[in-house]
């Protein structure tokens, strides 16, 4: 194998140097130094800046968020409203068709209605009322006294 020594090596040149850039390509060179000086010069300030816009986005962001959940919740809670009254109504339809079935069933079995007795009752306390006042002792009737005759 062969080895190299290495004193008789040439050193590498660099193969971009100022010095053998084109006017153009020596501004670009030079406008990216003077942006790596900015930054060092200016990285904290740049830091606080984005720091800064960072949190404001982010709050921004989670407004936003908030009112789609609030918008969401309210759509979800109107929902469920409406399904409850569907079914409340449902359950009323039901409750009423039971409850006439089972009048309709009482009456063929000559049951007295509701009504029947509330009217049954009102008539008995009228006359219980009656009896009531004829069975009072009246005040007897007070004798005029007798007029001398003149």
């Amino acid at each position: 194998m062969a080895t190299t020594d290495p004193k008789k090596r040439k050193p590498a040149k660099p193969t971009t140097t100022p010095e053998t850039l084109t006017p153009p390509a020596h501004q670009v060179w030079l406008a990216g130094l003077g942006a790596m000086a900015k930054a060092q010069e200016q990285g904290s300030k740049a830091m606080e800046a984005l720091i800064h816009d960072g949190l404001a986005f982010q709050r921004k962001s989670q407004a936003e968020a908030q009112q789609r959940l609030q918008e969401a919740t309210e759509r979800l809670s109107h929902l469920a409203s409406d399904f409850g009254q569907q079914a409340t109504g449902r359950v009323d339809k039901l409750e009423h068709l039971f409850e006439d079935r089972v009048a309709k069933a009482l009456h063929r079995l000559g049951m007295p209605s509701m009504l029947d007795i509330q009217t049954l009752n009102d008539r008995l306390a009228q006359l219980e009322a009656q009896v009531a006042a004829l069975q009072s002792p009246r005040p007897a009737a007070r004798k005029k006294p007798a007029s001398p005759k003149a």
